[in-house]
């Protein structure tokens, strides 16, 4: 898709023809891109999973990165993904590992934060269990999931740094404009 279907899609045999011929130089450089990608997202993981067991005593902390790790990593994660949003995994998934480092340090200031988030993923998680239910996709609440680990980094990360501003209050406030549509 990244190396022939760009927009506009070809209208004619010869636009397409032309369009084939264009990607198809550009196949390898994005085969070498993708695997250096799912390398850095495996590097991460390993990185993060060693990490965890360390962690036993704050088992809601290491519950809910457990989970958010199923959500970033599911199977056939690397070929679900859309490209763009995998470029981002790597980052989230060093955010939860920065979290764990600060976990120790203070617990309370971790313990407060989860609880910002809480009600905003469980918003999210039962609008996406009905939306699996009913076979639907529903674009805004997607874009809310890769929001939500945004406003992990925000607030878990901040150092690691978010492409565009969020904030609880902003969160809820996107939330409530989906509930009024």
């Amino acid at each position: 898709n990244r190396a022939l279907m760009q927009t506009p899609l070809p209208r004619t045999q010869a636009e397409f023809e032309r369009r084939r011929g264009d990607g198809k130089g550009r196949l390898n450089l994005l085969a070498n891109e993708f695997t250096v990608l799912a390398g850095r997202i495996l590097e991460e993981h390993h990185a993060l999973s060693k990490k965890l067991p360390q962690f036993k005593a704050f088992p809601k902390a290491i519950e809910d990165v457990q989970a958010q790790v199923q959500r970033l990593l599911p199977k056939g994660f690397l070929h679900t993904l859309p490209f763009e949003r995998l470029t981002h995994v790597p980052r989230y998934l060093k955010a939860a590992a920065t979290r764990l480092d600060k976990l120790k340090a203070d617990p309370a200031r971790d313990a407060k934060a989860a609880t910002e988030l809480a009600p905003l993923l469980q918003n999210w998680s039962r609008q996406y269990l009905a939306m699996q239910k009913s076979g639907t996709v529903d674009v805004r609440l997607e874009e809310f999931r890769w929001l939500l680990e945004e406003l992990r980094v925000s607030l878990f990360a901040q150092e690691l740094k978010t492409p565009m501003p969020v904030s609880v209050k902003r969160l809820q406030k996107v939330w409530e404009s989906y509930r009024s549509l």
